[in-house]
């Protein structure tokens, strides 16, 4: 974790005019995992997607490896989207696809492989995320972490050097949400992926996060950034105390 792959400067998003964050900063370092959290309607999604390049800044500056998002246009954006892998809370797999379909799409739309490399790759994604022998599977016929699981497959399709993950815990059971947890560490440690996670799963937290910002939708912005277990002991913030070792006000 020596350099910082991701860097957001001065960052001010919203809709219509209207602010939901102002004036936001922070860097994620290389092969770290940074988990973005904070209460219900903070915004976390919206910055994340405006991370990716879904949604354009109202103000502000987002660098990926560099490059500014924010600025970038047509095959120049394209290209810093292609530095990253995106995986969205719901999966959103393709339900006519089985599974090696879905890996190899992106490879098949950004990459000059034939069929027989596309498919090698493809599974050798989903061995990796633990899903060797389902290949021909749809996405109706996985479990809800299956299908989770399947979405970080084809997220690193491209071998990306990030990885966006929005809620992926969100729906599992504890055991399977743990072994989701421990899927992201062995990815993050064995092939030095940096992960951006959206979460308000505590547990799943305090496993896997190197870092975290918290947003607060009344300050519209970061009230906290450090470990978990540092907010959790030694926060000024008395809400944000709260919210780590779960109190009511």
């Amino acid at each position: 974790m020596s350099s910082d792959l991701i860097r957001v400067e001065n960052l001010t998003v919203g809709f219509g005019g209207k602010s939901l964050m102002k004036d936001v900063g922070f860097t994620v370092a290389a092969g770290e995992v940074f988990v973005i959290l904070g209460g219900s309607g903070c915004g976390k999604s919206t910055l994340l997607k405006n991370m990716i390049g879904l949604y354009r800044p109202m103000a502000g500056r987002i660098f990926i490896a560099g490059e500014d998002i924010v600025q970038a246009t047509g095959d120049g954006k394209r290209a810093i989207q292609r530095k990253f892998g995106v995986a969205y809370q719901a999966g959103a797999l393709f339900g006519s696809m089985n599974l090696i379909d879905n890996i190899g799409l992106p490879l098949e739309e950004y990459t000059g492989l034939d069929a027989a490399a596309r498919e090698l790759t493809a599974r050798m994604k989903l061995s990796l995320v633990g899903l060797a022998g389902f290949e021909q599977r749809m996405p109706a016929e996985l479990s809800g972490g299956m299908q989770k699981r399947a979405a970080i497959a084809r997220a690193m399709a491209l071998d990306p050097a990030i990885l966006f993950l929005d809620e992926p815990s969100a729906g599992l059971d504890p055991i399977t949400s743990a072994g989701l947890d421990e899927l992201i560490l062995r990815l993050a440690r064995n092939l030095g992926i940096t992960f951006v996670v959206v979460s308000h799963e505590l547990q799943s937290i305090f496993t896997i996060a190197d870092r975290v910002i918290m947003l607060d939708k009344r300050q519209q912005g970061i009230v906290a950034a450090g470990t978990p277990a540092d907010l959790r002991d030694n926060s000024p913030n008395p809400w944000v105390r709260q919210f780590f070792n779960r109190e009511a006000p």
